[in-house]
């Protein structure tokens, strides 16, 4: 049964542990649901209640949630379409190559963004974003090719807001997507 408290985190958590949280939760949220809009709408909460629980600098994340592939999308213009998220309103599209969010989903890299200002191309969806993480999410296409479906984006309001740590963490939860929604 899905419940609220699954967005609740204990005082004092270090971001492994919320990190760890926010993959069993959303394994316990998704049991039974592989709708896509559904179980991403959980994550961005789920992320962004994790991201608050946390010390400076990751609970100055302002913005936490997913940008999908567009239906509209053609092999000349592919690009995402605004998904679910938590914060202020954002960029409804996005081509592929524009933004950090547009080159990570044409490279299918996740790109750790320091300083969003020396980014070529930057889109500046909120002003108060400094640094920026996105992580593909991709399944199997045609042969042996990955197809993008979505990707995480997370903006934090402080320049070096993202490492390693929360790398490692959101490229695993972006494989637990590609596996557990129907796309």
């Amino acid at each position: 049964m899905v419940h609220a408290d699954a967005s609740n985190f204990a005082d004092g958590v270090t971001k492994e542990q919320a990190y760890e949280q926010v993959l069993l939760q959303a394994e316990g949220l998704f049991d039974g649901q592989r709708n896509w809009v559904c179980n991403l709408a959980n994550t961005a909460s789920l992320l962004w209640h994790a991201y608050k629980s946390l010390p400076h600098p990751s609970n100055q994340v302002n913005w936490a949630g997913f940008y999908t592939l567009d239906p509209q999308t053609t092999p000349l213009k592919q690009q995402l379409i605004l998904g679910p998220f938590q914060g202020k309103v954002a960029c409804q599209t996005i081509l592929f190559g524009k933004g950090v969010c547009g080159t990570a989903a044409e490279t299918q890299n996740t790109l750790v963004i320091p300083d969003v200002e020396q980014f070529p191309g930057h889109i500046a969806c909120d002003g108060d974003s400094k640094s920026e993480i996105v992580v593909p999410i991709v399944v199997d296409g045609e042969g042996e090719t990955k197809k993008l479906v979505a990707i995480i984006d997370i903006d934090c309001a402080v320049l070096n807001g993202f490492d390693e740590v929360d790398k490692k963490y959101l490229e695993q939860l972006a494989e637990f997507l590609a596996r557990s929604c129907d796309w």
